[in-house]
């Protein structure tokens, strides 16, 4: 299968890292901003073509399918472009930054047939995937989750301390891994509330974030959002359930009184992007669904919309 991959910044050198466990999979072409950055990942990895067009990409021959590491204002433009060509597509977190963006990429999606998945990379995480073959089992009933989404990013820079050129987003962007994580573990979202601490003077984004959930299952979700945080960085959730209390952050598991938990049997790897990854490329094998498809993850946009909504309105 030839892969090709649009971003190739920090979170897309990750996918290329993944994707080189992942037996019969070439990648083909990369895509960035600046050519020579460009040229000098390709070169790296041992992939022969490099452009800032993704249409170039796009008429190579043999392309089957395409991966989305670009900056989230790009993502459903793109998804659309690449449908359009005829390419499979994943697209990283966040399929969009307006629900009309994201439907449309449904729509799309629906129309042609293709394989559309966005990277909710939660939902492959060796320690979320436990939990939620727990509760699957009827092992675990999620009573609360508790989550804390915090950086220190008073500057414009991604993972790598490079600068952006473009700006995150705690609610779009952050938030979406949450929302989405709750209903994945606890069911369908019947209420949301959130509240925003003050935007910043240059960026134009609220720093600091507070968001409540509510499962149809009546489980709830407190999800705190924050770039202003100086210290430990990341997410970290906290599972609450009838038998028992869990602690994720990143791919460790732990219960409530910090005794480690054994993740090694639970998948192929302990990398989620690489089992996200390798969710996308057997799904367009298999010619099935993927877990995080664009229809399975629209809910988690509409809630997001719901929430914009009510900030909006209270500014």
């Amino acid at each position: 299968m030839k892969i090709a991959l649009a971003g190739a910044g920090a979170f897309g050198e990750k996918h290329l890292d993944g994707l080189k466990n992942v037996d019969g999979v070439e990648v083909v072409s990369v895509v960035g901003r600046e050519l020579a950055p460009t040229q000098a990942v390709a070169a790296r990895y041992g992939i022969a073509h490099a452009t800032t067009d993704l249409a170039e990409t796009l008429a190579l021959p043999g392309v089957d399918a395409v991966i989305l590491c670009t900056p989230t204002q790009m993502h459903a433009a793109q998804a659309l472009q690449c449908l359009e060509a005829g390419k499979h597509v994943q697209v990283e977190i966040p399929l969009c930054d307006s629900l009309a963006d994201g439907e449309a990429v449904l729509a799309k999606a629906q129309e042609t047939g293709l394989t559309a998945m966005c990277g909710h990379t939660r939902r492959f995480n060796p320690s979320h995937q436990y939990v939620h073959n727990r509760i699957a089992a009827g092992e675990l009933n999620i009573q609360q989750m508790d989550v804390q989404t915090y950086f220190f990013r008073r500057k414009n820079i991604n993972a790598k301390g490079e600068p952006r050129s473009w700006t995150d987003h705690l609610l779009w962007h952050h938030a979406a891994h949450t929302v989405d994580l709750f209903a994945y573990q606890a069911g369908p979202i019947v209420q949301a509330n959130a509240i925003e601490g003050p935007h910043h003077p240059e960026l134009g984004i609220a720093m600091d974030m507070s968001i409540q959930l509510k499962a149809e299952s009546g489980a709830i979700c407190t999800l705190s959002l924050s770039f202003n945080n100086d210290g430990p960085l990341g997410t970290f959730f906290r599972y609450i359930g009838d038998t028992g209390t869990y602690i994720a952050r990143y791919d460790d598991l732990v219960t409530g009184k910090e005794e480690p938990i054994d993740l090694s049997g639970v998948a192929v790897s302990s990398n989620g992007i690489e089992l996200q990854d390798r969710e996308f490329i057997a799904a367009i094998r298999e010619g099935r669904e993927p877990n995080a498809s664009v229809a399975q993850v629209m809910p988690c946009y509409r809630v997001l919309d719901a929430l914009e909504k009510q900030l909006e309105a209270a500014r």
